[in-house]
């Protein structure tokens, strides 16, 4: 009897470790989902960043110095 509660507590054991293994998975799943996007906004955010920069800038015109 001793042996056949020692094996149900390890299934119960085994049991619970497998819904947190899941349970952990599907939290690491979102969490790269939501890194992904923010990603992809950072990306975004950072071209228009530049562009911005860029437009903002004055012309300078290429002319040679005084002394040529």
């Amino acid at each position: 009897m001793i042996e056949k509660d020692r094996l149900t507590e390890v299934e119960i054991k085994l049991a619970e470790q497998e819904r947190l293994v899941d349970e952990l998975s599907s939290v690491l799943a979102e969490q790269w989902k939501t890194i992904d996007q923010m990603d992809k906004k950072l990306t975004a955010l950072t071209k228009r960043f530049l562009e911005l920069e860029e437009q903002s800038q004055p012309d300078i015109p290429v002319t040679r110095p005084p002394h040529w």
